[in-house]
């Protein structure tokens, strides 16, 4: 069973990298879950173990934060965000800024793949509407979304899951991680400026009389209160994943909007890919080959414990596995880490994410509703801004960190 144990976690780490198989038409997610019927089929793993790998309360919260943002999809905030973007007034370098600010401050409190999902489409129609290149306003969507959400606990699915894991305090993560988030989202916008001001020196045609739907202030005014609600709960000691589901079920009991639809926008399928990488890694670390690996990296002085060993390991792993995966296999084989190398990780990972478009979610997000748009933004049209975006935020992180005294360099 060691031998299957190993070759079906080999597999969808695999699957996670490429994020297909040939000649199929299967995600990720898809995947992950093929991974752990088989382990169940061949017994591997009993049924009955699945609750003991998967970590519930991160997934618990992250289905109430979920709730929480589909209340302000059911509003129409993000089709009213998106429009006012894509109608602003101004040069296309203030179009970007606008993009960049707002963007990456949703995505602190909103979680950047549903901000990402919400707005390109939009933005990209708008732009090229008006006669402008789409592509660096989507990158700068992209990086922006990625910056922002490195500042807070709750602005991706990775730092939720550090977060839960480290019990890390929601205000000592901002004081800590947002100043380099915040030079992150200033050097996306400085990179992409930079790269592209050929296709940002055009006026643009003037839509600021473009017809923008106006939201629910009812449906929009509880999806505000529950957003306080739930952060004031996340700073005391109650547990975050009862605050969520506790926030959540206030907000599906309506009288106006009946609780499937806001349900129905809960993205499952992020839930599920977390719940089979969770079984998946559990079994791999359940054979000790994963615990004999870190006492070897132990040994030789290699955890990552230091910038120059977290910053590449961050950087390799997000841009083949992505960051998500990439995350739930560290913590599943680390044990009893630091508290610095959790901020650590809840930075670097997410701001890896900008390199490629496979390094996280809301990049590929971006990728593909932009493409609905009639919008192509394409691998190297990423890479050349990604790139130096990553490698200077990165950079600046690396020695924010090391000021701060959290992190030291090696």
């Amino acid at each position: 069973m060691e031998n299957l144990v190993l070759a079906v976690f080999a597999v969808t780490y695999l699957g996670m990298a490429f994020g297909y198989i040939p000649g199929l038409k299967i995600d990720r997610t898809g995947i992950a879950l093929t991974g752990v019927v088989i382990l169940f089929a061949f017994g591997a793993i009993k049924v009955e173990s699945f609750g003991h790998f998967v970590d519930l309360p991160t997934l618990l919260l992250l289905f109430g934060m979920m709730i929480v943002s589909s209340q302000y999809a059911q509003a129409g905030f993000y089709d009213w965000v998106a429009g006012k973007l894509a109608s602003a007034p101004g040069s296309p370098a203030r179009l970007l800024l606008l993009v960049v600010v707002v963007a990456g401050l949703l995505s602190a409190v909103l979680a950047n793949d549903i901000i990402a999902f919400a707005i390109a489409p939009v933005l990209a129609a708008g732009t090229s509407r008006r006669g402008l290149d789409p592509r660096p306003f989507l990158i700068a969507l992209a990086g922006a979304c990625n910056a922002g959400s490195a500042m807070t606990v709750i602005g991706n699915p990775q730092n939720i899951l550090i977060g839960q894991e480290a019990h890390l305090d929601f205000w000592r993560f901002i004081a800590i991680c947002a100043p380099a988030g915040l030079a992150a989202m200033a050097i996306v916008y400085g990179v992409v400026v930079w790269q592209w001001r050929a296709q940002l020196t055009d006026r643009p045609q003037d839509e600021s009389h473009m017809a923008v739907p106006a939201p629910d202030h009812w449906q929009g005014g509880k999806a505000v209160l529950a957003a306080v609600v739930l952060v004031a709960l996340f700073t005391t000691s109650f547990p975050r994943d009862l605050a969520a589901l506790v926030v959540a079920a206030a907000l599906l009991i309506s009288r106006r909007v009946a609780s499937r639809d806001i349900i129905a926008r809960v993205d499952w399928g992020l839930l599920l890919l977390f719940a089979c990488l969770f079984t998946v890694t559990g079994a791999f670390s359940s054979l000790g080959l994963a615990g004999q690996g870190m006492d070897w990296l132990n040994q030789n002085g290699i955890l990552p414990t230091t910038s120059d060993v977290m910053a590449p390991m961050m950087l390799l792993l997000g841009n083949t596995i992505s960051n998500v995966p990439a995350v739930i296999l560290i913590l599943s084989v680390w044990h009893n880490p630091p508290e610095g190398a959790m901020y650590a990780m809840a930075l670097l990972s997410t701001l890896a994410g900008n390199f490629l478009i496979v390094g996280s979610l809301a990049n590929i997000i971006v990728v593909e509703r932009a493409a609905t748009a009639g919008v192509r933004l394409g691998f190297r049209d990423h890479a050349r801004s990604g790139i130096p975006i990553t490698l200077l935020s990165m950079a600046a992180a690396v020695l924010w960190l090391w000021a701060t005294g959290w992190m030291p360099l090696s």
